[in-house]
């Protein structure tokens, strides 16, 4: 059964544009700062080796600024704000990634949360020679390297991928561990990140499947015995307007319903298909402020801690979207 939150408690975060045609020092570097003014509690990026942009949100461009170098640049101009990763994934080996994280700590402080997913291309590990490799086994084994060489010394480790032996590596990360969030949207994603992460991040996800998982979320934490609770995330797209349908003016409504009637595991509306961007509930927020704030509250009702607001469809007016999302938040925080 879902637990509900409360959504003054839930955090929001900004997805940056880091990559594609917008992409810019400028809207990365003082977006994140007045992202930190408006009141955002973090910020957000993807990551990929070899971008393929999504033909349903994204021009056809394939520029793509690594992660890790533009949190850990934002993080020199700002203060407080997290610094999320939606998601990593694993094609660096994870002494490098855990010396990268370690390193970006002593030099931003204590506010990273690595989300890693399995990724979607075969094509990226093919080219660093893993196509073999089984992703979910290499996501795990990451979360285990990385707690383990930020903890210990002379550690030694092995699995079909990875082996060493006495290696320690420094700087430890301020704090200890980074928080680990498992990105994925299927049921073993659940059951993944139950088993050994932090939180749970699906990505896109329309509502009732999410509650789908969050229900089997629970059946996992008995069957397995676990106590503490995940921090809960999601990323929908977002379009800001004065109207519902100015917003949605600005949206690619066939080309998600496509995407989300090709999803294996999703909850299907009452027709069996998604067809309109009603049917999208969840995996759309497009509206007015005030619709922006519904919509916040019905992720808290649901058990959402952290939701990532997904501005893909609006980078073209990023810095006036930003002020309009403020003021939801804004809204949020004196209810």
């Amino acid at each position: 059964m879902v637990k509900a939150k409360n959504v003054k408690d839930m955090e929001f975060s900004l997805l940056l544009p880091h990559f594609g045609e917008h992409a810019s020092r400028e809207r990365l570097l003082d977006g994140s700062i007045k992202a930190e003014e408006l009141g955002f509690d973090a910020v957000c990026v993807r990551d990929h080796l070899l971008f393929e942009p999504h033909g349903e949100m994204e021009a056809p461009n394939r520029e793509f600024y690594d992660a890790l170098i533009t949190l850990t640049a934002i993080g020199a101009v700002t203060k407080k704000i997290k610094l999320t990763t939606g998601s990593l994934i694993p094609f660096r080996h994870p002494l490098h990634l855990g010396l990268m994280l370690g390193t970006m700590t002593h030099l931003v402080g204590d506010r990273l949360i690595v989300g890693m997913g399995a990724g979607t291309y075969d094509h990226e590990f093919e080219a660093i020679g893993m196509g073999h490799a089984n992703r979910p086994k290499l996501t795990k084994s990451n979360a285990e390297i990385l707690k383990l060489i930020a903890t210990g010394t002379d550690v030694s480790y092995k699995d079909e991928y990875y082996e060493f032996e006495g290696v320690t590596i420094e700087p430890r990360p301020v704090g200890g561990p980074i928080p680990y969030w498992y990105c994925g949207g299927t049921p073993a994603s659940v059951r993944l990140a139950v088993e050994y992460c932090d939180g749970w991040w699906p990505g896109r996800i329309n509502r009732p499947t999410m509650e789908a998982r969050l229900n089997y979320m629970d059946e996992q934490m008995e069957l397995q015995g676990r106590k503490d609770p995940l921090t809960i995330a999601v990323i929908p797209p977002v379009s800001v307007g004065n109207t519902r349908e100015e917003a949605l003016s600005h949206v690619n409504v066939e080309g998600l319903c496509k995407w989300a009637n090709k999803a294996k595991f999703w909850v299907k509306p009452a027709s069996g298909s998604f067809e309109t961007a009603e049917d999208l509930e969840g995996s759309l927020i497009a509206g007015t402020v005030d619709d922006v704030v519904e919509e916040c509250e019905r992720f808290a009702a649901i058990g959402t801690d952290h939701l990532v607001f997904d501005l893909r469809f609006r980078f073209d007016d990023y810095y006036d979207q930003m002020e309009l999302l403020g003021e939801a938040i804004a809204k949020i925080r004196a209810s």
